[in-house]
């Protein structure tokens, strides 16, 4: 498969991953970086090794090495360096303080027909009924309860 990214570094690129990688001051993660992209080089002075054999050389996935040459090419040398920055949060929260409220007040309440209790799943489908959401996980629940001080979904010894 021919690649899409293609690594070409500089002399003067070169010259300072191999200050870093000879030093060994810098963070396991640049370290790593630059032996990557020194292996990957496909310039005059570069190994040109394949994505398989450098993941297989320096102990990560090779999509860790496609990732690193798309960075080096799109963004730039220092970007590859550094570690991938993650994107804006593009989900927001489903609950907001009055369905938590709604949530919590739901888990008091007497458990559906047939149950002991009130199972995650079980809320979740709850506030789906009631409207406070369109859908919702019960592993959101989980993570919405497990911030609250009360726990609804224990028996009630009282």
């Amino acid at each position: 498969m021919k690649k899409k990214f293609i690594v070409e570094l500089t002399t003067e690129e070169r010259s300072q991953l191999q200050g870093i990688v000879s030093k060994g001051k810098a963070a396991a993660y640049k370290i790593l970086h630059a032996n990557i992209l020194l292996k990957a080089d496909q310039g005059s002075y570069g190994p040109g090794w394949k994505d398989r054999d450098i993941a297989e050389a320096f102990g990560c996935h090779h999509t860790t090495v496609e990732n690193l040459r798309k960075r080096l090419v799109t963004r730039g040398f220092e970007a590859a360096l550094e570690r991938a920055k993650r994107g804006p949060q593009l989900s927001r929260r489903k609950l907001d303080g009055r369905g938590e409220a709604s949530l919590v007040a739901l888990g008091c309440s007497q458990a559906p027909a047939g149950r002991n209790r009130w199972t995650l799943r079980l809320l979740a489908e709850g506030l789906v009924e009631l409207g406070v959401v369109d859908s919702i996980s019960y592993e959101t629940v989980r993570e919405v309860l497990k911030k609250t001080s009360s726990s609804p979904t224990a028996i009630n010894t009282g």
